[in-house]
């Protein structure tokens, strides 16, 4: 039958039809954003079916419709059953396009369809081969340009895609100058055309690019920007970003917050069954797993992830699974009496498995991973040999990598013999630490980057342990737990930073804190509220990664001989545990020595049992029988913590300044009959107590805060203003947040009675309950000179939340780590009257002229057990 023309009427038709396919492709892109990829299938071919009812034809809107449909189920084959699939499908739609004589369509559809091959490639990690499709799809979109577009958004939105993708590659394949140029072109196109949600997506390449060089909080701040693009624009793309946000949070140490951010998207991951990304998301898990010892969960997802990226036909990433499954492995194996033969042989077969891909950085680390357990089993040369070839760490080697390597470098040293060479690896793994430390922003970060240095710490003490207890062991001893210990400290505070969106979310969650008091007070329901204060806090905490909360440079470690110098008649005990001992470093009377003492465990179980007696026993009116048990009990691990770490230390006279370590933190040292009426003050590190003895304080007012809520014996504030000549009393209307912060700028002195609490979850979210809400710990960095002296008299805030690397947060700490000299606060729960008695006696004391810790040792002596407040700082 001869071919007739097509009538005006079919003409109609056709572009009924166009249109009405081309808004069924559109419903599936939007099914297809949220991971419901077999709705999606069925709308495309639902769309596709309605073409073929008009087709096939030579109309190019017919053509244009129908390919673009196509590369839309192309991806969306690659993303939920085979990458192979959907290359397949593109592969299949290129001779008809090249065929066209239509030279925009052919630019358009040929741009399109190389550019979607290119994302299927890089979703699977084969980075080096998307790049030449990229170019390709760039030069469609400039011959595209030279023809003068019919839809210039089109067009620019599809070079955007490309030069970000192509920037992204780049940035995999560690070249980073030209991801910049590609990512910053992108950038600017999408601003100049107004294309918000492309600039959302280049912001969230361009956290990627400064998480690749290490910026961890430059990356935060573009990540958190994204987030508030993606929220409004395009919320599927937030499950991707918390993949993102989640490989920045681990390379600063927050293994806990990655956690927290991926099981809050891993279920409904799971129900959209986004593939890649649940893949990567269940991998993350994995390695927050493994950071924080939870082995047999961080397994499973390893495992999990490695299937899924196996069925996909993603190897790259299925080999990048198998290694976090071999750290797993590794880390049950060390624990055990032998490593098994096979694991090294694994490590090794894996990192040529890795090469083979190109992963070269991730082949590295599998073998130095083969190079340790070797060392581990005695086979001394074949550790040698795998170490011998890995090249120098790059500029772009990650922390984590570096470290590795490094305490792996050391361990064979060691195993040799060469002490020397062992503690030179340590000391320069330190300073790649310490050089990843610089470069973080809030204290959250900073304290939280100690975790990739603690393996290699811990073996540096033992190597100095090995050395006996001389002398100059002990010497040596305190140099490295200074360079391993509450690093935080370090840092000169930067006053009077102030980030404006920060400042308004604090004020929103302090408004949110007190509405959600008050409808309890009422007893009125609080799910809204609390669900609404969590999710703001959340934000706060990361905007504070990376907005106002900058540090000056890092002070130099203090040595020993300056110590000795500025000690003077004083002593300073630095208490370590190594495997499972406790040691003290002592320096006194100029001389420096090195104690051991015995189980860490049982010092441990001592200081947190008498932590436990202590709160039991704070109410006031307690009954009799019950009161004269608890403080029975106390007053045994108090003794037993006495004989263990102070009695062995003979010969100290005058002021002790001590450094503890982890659950030591938590002793209230007058409670100790050694030291009991004896002036204590603690310190994070050594280096932190001299930097606050040197300090330069204000000689500024006194101030005195009674918050809501207290009773009348600990909110007597105005009794205590008669030990002063003037005093600025804050209370009832005028203990606002604001007040006490303007109170706190460039005080002498500052005395505050008001309910406070830890936050576990975060400690710059610690507290003092105020009128108007709560003054969170965050805020402090506002100071433009912090004060001298800060009394925390009614709350348990000293320095109770101990991170690896003995870096202690909570209220005090922000305080010390903010510039403040010294803070007295309570190391476990206190009573209202004790709490009274002994600040009346500090006070009198204070006031009198004596120093705040000889002030503090005989207000604590009159009832130790029921006064455990500490002096902190200098």
């Amino acid at each position: 039958m001869p071919a007739t023309r097509p009538t005006e009427g079919t003409h109609r038709s056709t572009a009924e039809v166009i249109a009405k396919a081309r808004q069924l492709h559109q419903q599936a892109l939007e099914v297809g954003h949220s991971g419901r990829y077999t709705r999606e299938g069925r709308l495309l071919r639902r769309a596709l079916a309605l073409l073929d009812t008009v087709g096939p034809t030579d109309d190019v809107d017919w053509v244009k419709a129908r390919t673009r449909i196509l590369i839309t189920l192309a991806f969306a084959e690659a993303e939920s059953a085979t990458l192979a699939r959907g290359i397949s499908l593109l592969a299949e739609l290129r001779p008809s396009v090249e065929a066209l004589t239509d030279e925009h369509a052919k630019a358009e559809l040929g741009a399109a369809i190389d550019g979607n091959h290119a994302g299927m490639l890089i979703r699977s990690g084969r980075y080096e081969e998307s790049i030449p499709l990229l170019d390709s799809a760039i030069a469609h979109n400039e011959r595209h340009i030279e023809l003068g577009p019919q839809d210039r958004v089109r067009l620019m939105d599809s070079m955007i895609a490309s030069l970000a993708n192509r920037g992204q590659a780049y940035l995999e394949m560690g070249r980073i100058e030209q991801a910049f140029v590609n990512l910053n072109m992108a950038i600017t196109i999408g601003m100049d055309n107004d294309l918000p949600m492309r600039v959302a997506y280049i912001r969230h390449a361009l956290g990627d690019l400064h998480l690749r060089t290490g910026d961890i909080p430059e990356a935060l701040h573009y990540y958190q920007q994204a987030e508030r693009d993606y929220l409004e624009l395009g919320p599927f793309m937030l499950p991707r970003l918390r993949i993102d946000q989640s490989q920045a949070l681990i390379s600063a140490g927050l293994a806990d917050e990655v956690a927290k951010n991926l099981d809050d998207v891993l279920p409904q991951m799971q129900l959209e069954r986004v593939q890649q990304d649940l893949a990567e998301a269940e991998l993350m898990r994995a390695t927050a797993a493994l950071m924080e010892d939870n082995l047999s969960l961080g397994r499973k997802l390893a495992n999990s992830a490695r299937r899924r990226f196996k069925r996909r036909g993603s190897d790259a990433w299925a080999a990048v699974a198998a290694l976090v499954g071999l750290r797993v492995d590794t880390a049950l194996a060390w624990r055990g009496a032998r490593i098994p033969a096979s694991l090294p042989a694994r490590a090794s077969q894996l990192a040529d498995e890795l090469t083979s891909v190109r992963l070269m950085d991730e082949a590295a680390i599998a073998r130095t991973l083969a190079a340790r357990l070797e060392v581990r089993r005695g086979n001394l040369s074949e550790a040698s040999a795998l170490l011998g070839p890995l090249s120098r760490p790059g500029s772009l080697t990650s922390i984590e990598q570096r470290m590795l390597l490094r305490l792996t470098r050391a361990e064979l040293a060691a195993a040799l013999g060469n002490r020397r060479q062992a503690f030179a690896q340590a000391r320069a793994g330190l300073t790649d630490l310490g050089r990843a430390r610089d470069r973080m922003g809030g204290l959250e970060l900073v304290s939280a980057t100690a975790i990739h240095g603690q393996e290699l710490g811990d073996l540096a003490v033992r190597l100095v342990l090995d050395g006996g207890d001389k002398a100059a062991t002990a010497r040596r001893m305190f140099g490295w737990l200074e360079q391993t210990r509450a690093q935080m400290y370090r840092y000169e505070p930067v006053s009077g930073i102030e980030d404006q969106q920060l400042v308004e979310l604090i004020a929103e969650i302090r408004n949110l804190g007190y509405a959600l008091r008050q409808a309890k007070l009422d007893g009125r329901p609080t799910a809204k509220l609390r669900s609404r204060y969590a999710e703001r806090q959340r934000a706060a905490m990361r905007l504070g990664w990376h907005a106002a909360s900058r540090w000056g440079k890092p002070r130099p470690v203090a040595d020993v001989v300056e110590v000795l110098a500025h000690l003077g008649s004083k002593a300073l005990v630095s208490f370590a545990v190594s495997g499972g001992s406790l040691l003290a470093v002592v320096l006194a009377q100029g001389r420096v020595r090195l104690v051991r003492l015995g189980s860490a465990a049982k010092a441990s179980e001592n200081a947190m049992r008498l932590h436990a007696d202590l709160n039991a026993m704070a109410p006031d009116h307690l009954p009799e029988p019950l009161f004269e048990a608890i403080s029975a009990s106390a007053r045994k691990h108090a003794a037993a913590l006495d004989a263990q770490l102070l009695r062995p230390l003979t010969g100290l006279t005058g002021e002790l300044v001590i450094i503890p370590t982890g659950a030591l933190y938590a002793v209230p040292w007058g409670a100790l009959d050694s030291l009991r009426s004896r002036p204590v003050v603690v310190a994070p590190s050594a280096t932190a107590w001299l930097a606050a003895s040197r300090g330069s304080f204000p000689d500024g007012h006194t101030a005195l805060v009674r918050g809501p809520g207290l009773t009348a014996a600990i909110g007597e504030i105005d009794k205590l203003a008669a030990h002063y000549d003037k005093a600025t009393l804050l209370a009832g209307s005028d203990a606002t947040s604001s007040r006490v912060l303007e109170a706190l700028d460039g005080a002498a002195l500052v005395h505050i009675a008001a309910h406070g609490e830890h936050e576990a979850d975060n400690a710059l979210f610690s507290r003092l309950e105020l009128v108007d809400g709560a003054l969170f710990a965050h805020e402090l960095a506002r100071l433009r000179k912090p004060p001298r002296q800060v009394v925390l008299a009614a709350c348990e805030l000293a320095l109770n939340r101990i991170r690896p690397g003995d870096e202690a947060l909570g209220f005090a700490g922000a305080l010390l780590a903010g510039g403040v000299g010294t803070v007295v606060a309570a190391a476990s729960r206190v009573g209202d009257l004790p709490a009274a008695g002994a600040m009346d006696d500090y006070h009198r004391a204070l006031g009198a002229g004596a120093s705040p810790a000889v002030a503090l040792a005989e207000a604590v002596s009159a009832d130790p057990l029921r006064r455990p407040f500490v002096c902190l700082g200098s």
